[in-house]
């Protein structure tokens, strides 16, 4: 059974709790989470890449100069890719990269992303994740005290404002709810703080 420390919001460990088997406990799927991965950044690509092609520059389709006797290579128009400011041979387009996973794929891909996580022992529990007023330097202290010292996932059951609002400021470190939980979230960040809502709310809904 997956282990995970737990905390209080003053840093200290009060405890340990344990992980649910079917989603911490899991051997990582590498090509799941490669698909997952490749999923993710193609959705996130923007697709407005653009070039003019031979027949869209704005060119006379004019003969330069006559086919021989020139002592020149033979040109047949101003806009022939091979000239400079000549149109794009294969020019890019604007088109849609997204494409859709399998749902069990998905899933299958979030089991392995946190159980590689539980595995590394990457995963701290927080008894009561929230604090009082929006600042950033408690906030901070408080990621230090657990030993977090560079990228971190601050994961709460529901959007808590002023724990969003402390932690943006942090660099490298991200929230999220645990409903929107994504393998990429998982897999770029190094610590990942679970309110312990939060990871009853990630086994009930993803077990």
């Amino acid at each position: 059974m997956p282990i995970a420390n737990l905390f209080n919001m003053a840093g200290e460990k009060i405890g340990e709790i344990e992980l649910s088997e079917a989603i911490f406990g899991i051997e990582p799927n590498k090509s799941v989470l490669h698909d997952s991965v490749k999923n993710h950044l193609a959705n996130c690509r923007q697709g407005t890449q653009s070039a003019l092609t031979k027949g869209e520059v704005s060119y006379t389709t004019k003969k330069p100069w006559r086919q021989k006797g020139t002592g020149r290579a033979r040109a047949g128009y101003a806009g022939s890719p091979v000239w400079y400011h000549g149109g794009v041979a294969f020019a890019p387009k604007p088109r849609d990269y997204s494409y859709t996973l399998n749902k069990k794929v998905k899933r299958l891909a979030l089991k392995s992303a946190l159980s590689a996580k539980a595995q590394e022992n990457e995963i701290l529990v927080v008894d009561g994740l929230k604090v009082e007023e929006i600042k950033t330097k408690p906030f901070q202290s408080f990621l230090t005290k657990l030993g977090v010292d560079g990228k971190a996932l601050v994961v709460t059951e529901n959007v808590d404002e002023k724990v969003v609002k402390s932690a943006r400021n942090i660099e490298g470190v991200t929230t999220t709810t645990a409903t929107i939980l994504s393998p990429y979230m998982i897999l770029t960040s190094g610590k990942m703080i679970v309110d312990k809502a939060a990871l009853a709310k990630i086994e009930e809904v993803f077990a």
